[in-house]
């Protein structure tokens, strides 16, 4: 579908600072409705972070590589992507830990020293689906989309090689994935057999507007709606599933890297690499965690992972 001209557009407001935590490569932010905390990685900390919403308390942990994405396990454990693979960790028994034991699950391209874990989420049927990124010098498409389930362990998606795999989110159906690779600029679709681990029916959903920015982390809302952290670009951009954008939310950085909505509140993760040090000057904030108010409810229960 190609990009469609925007239709009456809700103002377009600013989010607020909410954590200054400053994260390198902060992403992957998720809220767990059972510990009403929300997670999110640091990629280059490497860190895994917390933030406990009643108390007002922030906890961090060490990883011992990347950390490019996040899962919710059905039983409370967290799926983490490291750089070259899937790990479990029991947060809730480690929580006052420094450290966290980690149980491999899946290793991930392991003959490939040039690739990565990047953008993950768990789609709704008890599965991950991940992307890994390239780290070749020249930008060639050197990673892969995978398929994590504990029935089946790890499986390729027949999907595009990519450079910087993003966006993977699902429609209320779990039948139809979005993602891209983010240098493209474009955010694509396709129909998604979780049981079968295929794909096809492939068609561009949308095509950023503006220039200089690429796609980042989306989530689908309750009305089916994709809220897309735009990097470069300073914005969250709420597609409707026709494509048409319905909203475009400000932030005070220029490089927002994912999002998740509860209830009616977008909370927004962010990321200070590669900035220089007149634009860190210009933007202080940058890597922190953001929120934002919208006048209803959009958020819907994150979808969990089941784990072995």
């Amino acid at each position: 579908m190609a990009a469609l001209p925007s239709g009456d557009r809700v103002p377009s407001p600013a989010a607020s600072l909410l954590i200054d935590c400053r994260c390198a490569l902060g992403e992957s932010i998720l809220y767990s409705d059972r510990d009403d905390a929300l997670l999110w990685t640091d990629i280059l900390g490497p860190a895994l972070w917390r933030y406990d919403i009643q108390s007002d308390l922030v906890r961090t942990w060490p990883m011992p590589a990347p950390l490019g994405c996040i899962g919710l396990g059905t039983d409370g454990r967290l799926l983490l992507g490291l750089a070259k693979g899937l790990y479990s960790v029991d947060i809730d028994r480690h929580r006052h830990s420094e450290t966290l034991p980690i149980s491999l699950l899946a290793e991930v391209q392991p003959d490939d020293p040039l690739t990565r874990i990047n953008d993950g989420r768990a789609d709704r049927h008890g599965g991950f689906v991940f992307g890994t990124k390239s780290e070749h010098a020249d930008g060639r498409p050197a990673g892969q989309f995978f398929q994590y389930r504990a029935d089946h362990g790890l499986r390729a998606l027949d999907l595009p090689a990519a450079t910087i795999p993003n966006s993977i989110c699902f429609d209320a159906s779990g039948t139809r994935m979005y993602f891209c690779d983010s240098p493209q600029g474009r955010i694509l679709r396709c129909r998604y057999d979780a049981e079968r681990a295929q794909v096809d029916d492939f068609e561009t959903f949308v095509t950023l507007d503006v220039d200089n920015a690429e796609p980042d982390g989306s989530v689908v809302d309750n009305e089916d709606a994709v809220w897309n952290a735009q990097w470069g670009a300073g914005r969250i951009v709420r597609y409707l599933p026709d494509g048409r954008i319905e909203r475009v939310i400000r932030l005070p950085v220029s490089q927002p890297s994912c999002l998740t909505i509860v209830g009616s509140i977008l909370y927004i993760s962010s990321a200070r690499v590669g900035l220089s040090a007149a634009q860190r000057s210009a933007q202080p904030s940058a890597g922190g965690v953001f929120s934002y108010r919208a006048e209803r409810t959009f958020g819907r229960q994150e979808d969990r992972v089941r784990l072995p």
